[in-house]
């Protein structure tokens, strides 16, 4: 079984999808980066994203990593919160410290091609 099958599957990564953007979109540091953006959207692809995270079926069809978020200017805080966010909702989904770890250790190298400036948004 996988961590995906292991936490409840497509419902439990909804669930997880939605606490994560609620969580992202009221963190006042993170806002900017949201306004405007079609958030259900976003949910779909995220949704799609985590299933394989977590080795659920490979569902994702969406842009690259880095054209998703070029010219954005990310900056490593937003991306480290963003990772604090997801850790935090995961715990909340029962997930053990080693699996939150694993998970996160394993999305910190797409901060290469998410990552691209100093400066948060005005």
């Amino acid at each position: 079984m996988s961590l995906y099958d292991d936490i409840g599957g497509a419902a439990a990564v909804t669930v997880a999808v939605t606490v994560f953007y609620t969580r992202v979109t009221d963190d006042p540091e993170l806002a900017p980066w949201f306004g405007g953006v079609d958030i259900e959207r976003l949910k779909a692809h995220q949704r799609a994203f985590l299933t394989a995270a977590l080795g659920g079926p490979d569902l994702f069809t969406g842009r690259t990593m880095e054209a998703a978020h070029a010219g954005l200017g990310i900056t490593i805080e937003a991306f480290e919160r963003v990772l604090e966010h997801l850790a935090y909702t995961l715990f909340d989904l029962g997930l053990g410290y080693d699996q939150v770890t694993a998970i996160v250790d394993g999305l910190r190298p797409i901060a290469d091609v998410v990552v691209e400036s100093s400066t948060a948004p005005r």
